[in-house]
This record gives structure tokens, sequence and C-alpha cells, in this order.
């Protein structure tokens, strides 16, 4: 199953990103995780279809009302060993 991880920057902590990002990516049918960073961005990492994925690159880029996104950084979740795809998806 494709995996993409996402690094959001700009001003998306304390404006409900990564719930915003839940509800968007379990409409969207993907599994994941988004998770604030101690650099003050939020990491999103999602599992799912190839078009699923594009729609939710597409909204990061946005967010929500009360988010200011100055830059997304996306690269494949390909690892080694490769991560086993989550149930669901979590704010952490």
């Amino acid at each position: 199953m494709p995996q993409r991880r996402y690094c959001v920057t700009g001003r998306v902590q304390g404006v409900s990103f990564r719930a915003w990002t839940r509800d968007r990516a379990l409409s969207l049918g993907l599994a994941g995780h988004a998770r604030n960073l101690a650099d003050g961005s939020v990491e999103v990492l999602a599992c799912g279809g190839a078009e699923a994925l594009a729609a939710l690159e597409a909204w990061l880029r946005q967010g929500p009302p009360a988010a200011r996104v100055e830059a997304v950084l996306a690269e494949n979740g390909d690892e080694d060993p490769p991560v086993p795809a989550p149930a669901g998806f979590r704010v952490l």
C-alpha cells in the first residue's frame, strides 16, 4: 500500500491542524497519523491509494481556516524494512 510522509510548516500548531487532518484523511479512506514536532511543524504519515494521497496532499497545502501553511515537504514512505500500514488515523 502506498505510503507518504509529509512535513507541514507555518502556523500549524495550536490551530486544530492535526484534528482537521485526521477528519480529512478518514474521509479519504487513509490510515496513518498526524503529530506535532518540536520545531513547530506537523508530521503526517498517510497510507492508502494514490488518488487519496494526492487529495490529502492538496488539502495539506491549504489546511484548516486558522492555519497558515508555508510549505509541505513530501516524501515516499518507502522504508527498509517497510513500516506496516497503521489501522485508522490517529492524532498523536
